[in-house]
C-alpha cells in the first residue's frame, strides 16, 4: 500500500513542485514510479507558450504557403472549403476527447500516448503510441522536405533559364533533395538536443514572423495590381513545359471560374490528383492539434493547459486557412494555384516576406514534431513496454531532456527524405495521424461507458456520441485517403497489440477493459429474469465448499470438469467474529490450466451466501465427504507450490510472486488427526438439509484426492477412463423407478462430465439393478423404456444390467421408504454387499456417481446417515454422491 499515493504527490498537479516520501519509500524507488513520471526536469511552459505556439506552427507548417494553391487550384472553393470543414469536424470531436482525458488527472509526459495508455491499458497504449510516434517521424520527414522545396524554387538552379535570377546556385535533383533534407534535419537535431525549452521561446518568434508573412499576403491581394507569369516545368523526356498564369486581383469571374473542381496532373509526383489524394495533403495542416499535448511534461499546468490552448490554436488556423482559401480563390486562375506552389510569393508586395514565413513554419513544425516524437519514444522506453530495443531511449540529460529518443527519432526521420518528394508520403502521415486520433476517441469512449466514478474531467463539452462519432469519422476518412495504408496500418496495430499482449507487460495504471467487462456484467447480471429460464438451458452453478484448499485440489480441479461454463465459486465458511483478527482475502493460484479464485467467505448462514448472486446464484452445492479419512497437503506434493519452484521467475512453469510462508499464510495447515472437526456430524447434515429444502441440488465427493490426470502437464486423453452411473437408490432396493427427477440429474452430471475435455473420450457406463429371481419381469420393459429415454436425451452409453437379488436379500425392510423423515434401519450385511457389488462391478472406473439419499429430518439420526454412506463408499475410489431436485433433462428442440 506504499506505492499507491507516490504518483499522486509527486504527480505536480496544478504546476505544483511537491516532493514527498510516503511510507518510508521514495517516489522512485521502484521501475512503476518512473513510467509514472516520464519527465523528471522542471515543468516551465504556460498556456500560451506550451500549448498555442507550438499547436499553431504545426497546424501551418507546409500547407499555409506551399500546398493552400494546390487545394484550392484541384478541388475548387467548395470542395476546398468542404475539406476544411470535414477535416476540423474530425479534429474538433477528437479535440473534445482531448479535453476531457486531459481534465481528469494530472498528466506526465507522453502527451497522447500518457492519455491513451494510462486510459486504455499498456496493450493498446503501447501499440497506440508507437505508431503515433511513427506518425510523427513521418510528419518531421514531411515538413523537411517541404522546407527543401521551398528552398529550391528560391535557390534553385533552373538548367532551362539562360539569365539567373536571383541567387539560383543551388543543383537540382533526387540525390540533391536528400542531400539538403538531411542538413534541414541536422540543423531541427542540434536544437532539439538543446532541450524543448530552447524551442519553445524561440517559436514565439517564430510565429511572429509568420503572422507578418500572412499580413502581407492580405495586404498584397490589395495592393498588387494583376500580374501575368510563364511557369515551366520539366516534362518527360527532358521536355520543358511552360503555362501562362495570371494574378487578376479581386475579380468575380476569377471566383466563379475557381468555384468547381478541375482535378488534373500534379507535377511534383506526375499523378492525377482526386478528392482522397488532396484532402490526404490538406488533413496534414490539421495533424498538429497534439502539438501542445505532446509537451504535456514540460507544461505547468497540464489540465489547464491542453484544452485551452488547443481549443482557442484550432479556432485560429480555422479562420487563416478559410480567409486564404476565399482570398486564392478570388485572386488567381487556376493554372497559376495548380502549376506553381510557391505563388504567394510570385503576388507579394515583398517576396522575402512570404520566403521567411515558409522558412519559419515548415522548420518549426519540423522541429515540433521531432520534439514531440521524441517525448513519446522517451515515455514508452520508460514504461519498458517494448524491452530492450527501446531502453536506451529512456537515457536522459541532466536537465531532462531525452537525447537518445531525440537521435531515434532523428535516425528514422533521415530515412523518410529518401521519399523525395512532400506529396508522397501525405497520405501515410495522415492515415497514422487518424489512427492516432481514433483511438483518443476511444480511449474517452470506453472511459464514458465505462461510468467509473474517478472518471470526472472538469471539461464537460463532450459525450459519448462525439466520441463514437470522432471514432468513425477517423476510421471512413482513412479508407477515403487510402485503402492499402490504411489496412496496412491496422493489421500493424494489431500486430503491435498481439505482441504486448503475449509479452504481458505488468502495470498498475488500471485496465479500462476490467471496468467495461464489469459494467457489462452487471448489466446482463440484472437483464438475467429467472422467469424466462428454461431446462433445456439449464446448466450447473456450482458452490464447493472445502474445509481447507490445500487438502482439496484434486476435487477443485474435478469439480472445474462439471461446471460446463456455469457459475464457479469455491468457498470456505469461517466461523467467527468479524472484531476479531480476520479479513477477506483471495488469491489468484494457477494450477493445471485452471484459474480459481479462493474466497474466504464470512458468512452467517448459507442462505444469505446463495441469495448474493442475483441472477447467477449457484444452484448444485457440493461439500467433500465427512469422513475419518486423514486429510494430505496437496501444496507439500504439487511442484507448483514447493519452495524450489516458487517464484522462478519466467522460465518456470509457474511463478505466483509470493514465498511460500507467504502463500501458507493465506491457507493455514491441514487439520491434524488429533485436531477437531470444524463441523458436527449433524452440522454437516444439516447444511445438505438445509440445501435440498432450498431447491438446491447436493454432491458429495470422496475419495477424491486418488484421481489422476487433471493437472495442466497430464497425458490422460480420456480414452483410457470410464465413468460409472448407478442411478438406483441403493439403500432402497424397493424404489424400482430410474426416471424420477434424482436420477435423471445423476445421468446429467455425468453426461456433462464427458463431454469435458479431460474426459471427452472417456467410456460412460450406466446399471441397472434387477431382481431376476422374483415373478415380476417388469424390469425387462423398464429396460427397453430407459434405453429409449437415453435414445431420446442423446446420451451415448452402454447400458450393464447387474442382478441383485443376493444383495437385497440383506435388506431389512424391503419396500419401506422413509417418507417420515427416519432414516431405515438397514442391516450392516446390506450396506457390505452394496459395496462389495459396487466394488466388483466398478473398481476400475475413473469415477463412480451414485445416488444419494435424502437426509433424515432427525439430527439425532445424523450419524447413523453419514456411517451408511461411509459403508457403501468404503474403498471405491472418487466417488460422486448426488441429490438431485432440478428438472434438468428435456427431450423436445
Amino acid at each position: 500500500m506504499s506505492n499507491e499515493r507516490t504518483p499522486l504527490i509527486t504527480s505536480g498537479v496544478c504546476g505544483l513542485a511537491v516532493t514527498a516520501v510516503t511510507c518510508g519509500a521514495a517516489s522512485d524507488s521502484t521501475p512503476e514510479s518512473n513510467s509514472e513520471t516520464p519527465s523528471r526536469g522542471p515543468r516551465k511552459l504556460n498556456t500560451f507558450f506550451g500549448v498555442m505556439v507550438p499547436t499553431v506552427l504545426s497546424m501551418f507548417s507546409i500547407v499555409l504557403f506551399l500546398r493552400t494553391g494546390f487545394v484550392v487550384g484541384h478541388a475548387g472553393l467548395l470542395q476546398g472549403l468542404l475539406m476544411v470543414v470535414v477535416a476540423y469536424t474530425i479534429i474538433s470531436l477528437t479535440i473534445l476527447s482531448i479535453c476531457a482525458i486531459s481534465t481528469n488527472g494530472a498528466i506526465q509526459g507522453g502527451g497522447a500516448y500518457y492519455m491513451i495508455s494510462r486510459s486504455l491499458g499498456p496493450e493498446f497504449g503501447g501499440s497506440i503510441g508507437l505508431m503515433f510516434f511513427l506518425a510523427k517521424v513521418f510528419a518531421c520527414g514531411e515538413y523537411v522536405l517541404g522546407l527543401v522545396e521551398a528552398i529550391l524554387d528560391v535557390f534553385g538552379a533552373d538548367p532551362d533559364s539562360a539569365v539567373s535570377e536571383g541567387v539560383r546556385v543551388l543543383p537540382q535533383g533526387y540525390w540533391y533533395t536528400v542531400l539538403y533534407s538531411s542538413v534541414v534535419l541536422l540543423l531541427c537535431l542540434l536544437v532539439c538536443l538543446v532541450g524543448a525549452h530552447i524551442y519553445s521561446r524561440t517559436a514565439f518568434v517564430i510565429l511572429l514572423v509568420v503572422t507578418v508573412s500572412l499580413l502581407s499576403i492580405f495586404i498584397s491581394s490589395v495592393a498588387v495590381k494583376p500580374l501575368d507569369f510563364v511557369i515551366t516545368h520539366k516534362g518527360s523526356g527532358n521536355q520543358t513545359l511552360r503555362y501562362n498564369a495570371s494574378y487578376t486581383g479581386f475579380n468575380a469571374t476569377t471566383l466563379r471560374n475557381n468555384l468547381y473542381s478541375a482535378y488534373s496532373l500534379d507535377y511534383s509526383t506526375n499523378s492525377v490528383m482526386s478528392f482522397s489524394t488532396v484532402f490526404a495533403v490538406m488533413f496534414t495542416s490539421c495533424t498538429g492539434i497534439m502539438a501542445g499535448a505532446n509537451m504535456s511534461g514540460d507544461l505547468k499546468t497540464p489540465s489547464v493547459s491542453i484544452p485551452k490552448g488547443t481549443i482557442v490554436a484550432v479556432l485560429y488556423t480555422f479562420t487563416v486557412y478559410v480567409l486564404l482559401f476565399i482570398l486564392a480563390s478570388a485572386t488567381c486562375d487556376r493554372t497559376l494555384l495548380i502549376q506553381d506552389y510557391g505563388f504567394f510569393q510570385r503576388i507579394n508586395l515583398w517576396p522575402p516576406f512570404v520566403t521567411v514565413g515558409i522558412y519559419c513554419a515548415s522548420l518549426s513544425a519540423a522541429m515540433c514534431a521531432m520534439i514531440g516524437a521524441s517525448r513519446i519514444l522517451h515515455a514508452l522506453a520508460l514504461d519498458q513496454l517494448f524491452g530492450l530495443p527501446l531502453a536506451p531511449a529512456a537515457v536522459t540529460s541532466s536537465s531532462g531532456n531525452p537525447w537518445v529518443a531525440v537521435l531515434y527519432t532523428w535516425g528514422l526521420a533521415q530515412c523518410v527524405v529518401f521519399a523525395g518528394q512532400l506529396n508522397a508520403v501525405a497520405s501515410l502521415v495522415t492515415v497514422f495521424y487518424l489512427l492516432a486520433y481514433a483511438a483518443v476517441d476511444l480511449a474517452c469512449l470506453a472511459l464514458e461507458w465505462a461510468s467509473a466514478p474517478n472518471f470526472r474531467p472538469t471539461f464537460q463539452l463532450f459525450s459519448w456520441h462525439t466520441c463514437l462519432l470522432g471514432i468513425l469519422s477517423c476510421l471512413v476518412m482513412m479508407f477515403v485517403i487510402n485503402p492499402v495504408y490504411s489496412s496496412g496500418s491496422i493489421v500493424l496495430l494489431l500486430l503491435l497489440l498481439l505482441f504486448l499482449h503475449y509479452r504481458s507487460p505488468t502495470s498498475s495504471w488500471g485496465y479500462i477493459s476490467q471496468a467495461l467487462i464489469f459494467h457489462q456484467v452487471r448489466k446482463y447480471l440484472l437483464m438475467l429474469d429467472v422467469r424466462k429460464d428454461h431446462v433445456k438451458f439449464w446448466r450447473p452453478q456450482v458452490l464447493l465448499m472445502v474445509a481447507n484448499p490445500r487438502s482439496s485440489c484434486q476435487l477443485i480441479l474435478f469439480v472445474n470438469q462439471l461446471k460446463k461454463g456455469g457459475l464457479y465459486v469455491l468457498g470456505h465458511v469461517q466461523l467467527g467474529d468479524l472484531g476479531n483478527e480476520c479479513s477477506v482475502a483471495h488469491l489468484t493460484v494457477s494450477n493445471s490450466g485452471l484459474i480459481i479464485m479462493l474466497l474466504y467467505l464470512y458468512l452467517v448462514t448459507l442462505v444469505h451466501f446463495l441469495s448474493l448472486q442475483g441472477g447467477m446464484k449457484p444452484n448444485t452445492l457440493v461439500l467433500g465427504f465427512y469422513d475419518s479419512c486423514t486429510p494430505e497437503d496437496f501444496f507439500l506434493q504439487d511442484t507448483a507450490f514447493c519452495g524450489s519452484s516458487v517464484g522462478r521467475g519466467s522460465e518456470g512453469d509457474y511463478n505466483f510472486g509470493v514465498d511460500l510462508p507467504s502463500l501458507q499464510a493465506h491457507f493455514p495447515p491441514v487439520r491434524h488427526v488429533e485436531s477437531p472437526r470444524w463441523l458436527t456430524p449433524e452440522e454437516y447434515v444439516g447444511i445438505i438439509s438445509d440445501a435440498i429444502k432450498m431447491n438446491k441440488n447436493v454432491c458429495l465427493g470422496r475419495y477424491f484426492f486418488q484421481l489422476e490426470g487433471e493437472d495442466k502437464d497430464s497425458k490422460v486423453d480420456g480414452s483410457e477412463r470410464t465413468i460409472d452411473v448407478w442411478p438406483l437408490n441403493l439403500l432402497q432396493p424397493g424404489s424400482r423407478d430410474y426416471e424420477d427427477v434424482c436420477s435423471l440429474f445423476l445421468l446429467q452430471m455425468a453426461c456433462v462430465l464427458n463431454m469435458s475435455s479431460k474426459w471427452r473420450h472417456a467410456r460412460m457406463r450406466i446399471f441397472l439393478n434387477v431382481e431376476t429371481q422374483s415373478n415380476d419381469q417388469g424390469w425387462v420393459v423398464n429396460e427397453e423404456t430407459f434405453r429409449e429415454l437415453l435414445k431420446q436425451l442423446r446420451i451415448r452409453a452402454s447400458i450393464k444390467i447387474v442382478p441383485w437379488d443376493s444383495v437385497v436379500q440383506h435388506h431389512s425392510q424391503p419396500g419401506g421408504d422413509d417418507s417420515a423423515g427416519t432414516t431405515q434401519a438397514l442391516s450392516e450385511d446390506f450396506l457390505t454387499a452394496v459395496n462389495c457389488m459396487l466394488m466388483e462391478h466398478s473398481s476400475q472406473a475413473a469415477v463412480r456417481f451414485l445416488y444419494l439419499p435424502r437426509p433424515p429430518a432427525h439430527h439425532s439420526q445424523s450419524q447413523h446417515y453419514l456411517a451408511q454412506l461411509e459403508a457403501v463408499t468404503s474403498g471405491l475410489g472418487p466417488t460422486l454422491l448426488i441429490h438431485g431436485v432440478t428438472p434438468v433433462t428435456y427431450t423436445d428442440l
